[in-house]
Parts: structure tokens; C-alpha cells; sequence
């Protein structure tokens, strides 16, 4: 069975986006960026929804041919590229860059995924991982938080019919006062 991870920079007061689909408070220092990039190097299959899709290939399949890419956003974008990919959803009518549209019901999709052989998956969008949360499949949840208050925006969790128990599994820190936290869904 494959393990599934919810990753994504955090407000400290668990917000994804900032009102608006504001990013600006999430820019990572070197070495947190260093993390993302070898995450995405060891991930198997990554899982996006619409909006993430969209951000992401905006700006990853081209961002180490702009000038002034540091060596980590080539290699990042490299990384990115070579990921094999699967974007749910039921208005995208192309992907790109090694990615899969997948338009049937996600649930049934991302079970019959986790039930596969096969490396890690990570599951990015806040609307995607919301259906995987409630339906009881993410294993893990790395949460990498910033210092930062945003008051609103697109939430980290949704709303859960039942509590999930967790165990800790990692703490980090980064420059800045991000500190990542791991988590590992008991069952």
C-alpha cells in the first residue's frame, strides 16, 4: 500500500493562501526550499487539484530557463518536471509535463492509487486533500509552518465528521521561524 502526504507551507494560523490566493508570505530561504526540492525528488506520484495545478505549472516548467535562476530553482524545476503528476479536475481539459487529467470522482481514484505498489504520493490543493481527509486516506501531514498571521484565506484542514489521532513523527527548523511538523495518521 502506498503512503499519502498532505504538504504544504502554513500560516501560523493555518491558512494555505492568504485572502486574494496570496503566496507572498510563504517564500522559502535556501534551505527550506532545499527541503521542497528533495521532497519532490523522492515523490513518486504527486496529486494536485485545479489551483495548485494551475500555480505550479504557471511558473516550474520554464522557471530554469528565466534569467537569474539559482542552481536550486533549476534543479527544483527539473524535479518538477520529471514528477509524475495527476491534476484532478472537471474543467482542465489539457496537462502538460509528464501529468495525467483525471476527471472521475477523486475518492475512488486516490483509493485505488494508495492500494497500488508503488512510491509516496503527495497530495497538494486545498479542495483535494479536503475530499482525501475526509475520506480518511492522507497517512501523513507535514506541516510546514511560518511565522506569520494571515487572518483568513484558504484553510490547511476542513471540517472532519470525526477526530483523526496523530502521532509525531519529525520536527524541524528552518531560518526564519518556519518549523516543519510530521505527522503520522494512527489507525
Amino acid at each position: 500500500m502506498r503512503n499519502l502526504t498532505f504538504a504544504m507551507n502554513v500560516s501560523l494560523d493555518g491558512y494555505i493562501a492568504a485572502p486574494g490566493d496570496n503566496l507572498g508570505w510563504s517564500v522559502p530561504s535556501d534551505e527550506l526550499f532545499q527541503w521542497w526540492s528533495d521532497r519532490v525528488g523522492a515523490t513518486a506520484l504527486s496529486l494536485y487539484g485545479r489551483k495548485l495545478w494551475e500555480t505550479m505549472s504557471s511558473h516550474w516548467p520554464t522557471a530554469d530557463q528565466q534569467p537569474g535562476a539559482t542552481p536550486a530553482q533549476i534543479e527544483f524545476a527539473r524535479r518538477w518536471r520529471d514528477m509524475p503528476k495527476m491534476v484532478f479536475s472537471s474543467t482542465t481539459s489539457t496537462v502538460d509535463w509528464n501529468t495525467r487529467l483525471v476527471t472521475g470522482d477523486a475518492v475512488t481514484e486516490i483509493t485505488r492509487l494508495k492500494a497500488d505498489d508503488g512510491g509516496s504520493m503527495d497530495i497538494g490543493g486545498a479542495t483535494l486533500a479536503a475530499a482525501a481527509m475526509r475520506a480518511g486516506l492522507i497517512d501523513e501531514y507535514a506541516i510546514v509552518a511560518h511565522p506569520v498571521l494571515v487572518g483568513g484565506g484558504t484553510p490547511f484542514f476542513t471540517a472532519l465528521d470525526h477526530w483523526v489521532n496523530l502521532s509525531l513523527l519529525e520536527t524541524r527548523k528552518f531560518p526564519g521561524g518556519v518549523v516543519l511538523t510530521r505527522y503520522g495518521t494512527r489507525r
